[in-house]
């Protein structure tokens, strides 16, 4: 008898600890579950800031190959920032300003002194999508009349 009442003693006091465990465990898959959509929602705001700056690197690339087919007319690309371009930028401006958000673009045209080259620079910011600082792509090249 000694024995039946240890044993029914040990279960009593075991009574309740595998409900205890089950919601330890749906407490920490919980935890788990919301650390996972966290990292998701920052993953969707680094891919969404990252579309963005190629779009502008891309726009940057497109706007100096259009330059370097109309070497003879540089000084007609150049626009200060917040400036409305001349003719034969604003088709380019235009699409920069529909593709990235809250869009300022620079363009400046330098001949190089006692050169053939003409330095052009580019900048090109946006606002960012989640608020905060604004981005800006700067890029720097140097066309030539090919010889």
């Amino acid at each position: 008898m000694i024995r039946r009442s240890s044993t029914l003693v040990r279960r009593r006091a075991q009574r309740g600890v595998a409900l205890l465990e089950a919601l330890l465990a749906v407490v920490l898959l919980g935890i788990g579950l919301v650390g996972t959509l966290a990292l998701q929602a920052r993953s969707v705001a680094a891919l969404s800031e990252a579309g963005l700056r190629a779009e502008a690197t891309i726009a940057a690339n497109e706007l100096l190959g259009v330059m370097n087919t109309d070497l003879a007319h540089l000084g007609d690309y150049a626009v200060a920032e917040n400036a409305r371009p001349g003719t034969r930028l604003a088709p380019w401006y235009e699409g920069v300003e529909g593709r990235l958000p809250g869009s300022s673009i620079k363009v400046t045209v330098t001949p190089a002194h006692g050169t053939t080259r003409t330095e052009v620079a580019i900048s090109i910011g946006w606002k960012r999508p989640t608020g905060g600082a604004r981005n800006r792509h700067d890029i720097t090249s140097y066309l030539s009349p090919s010889e």
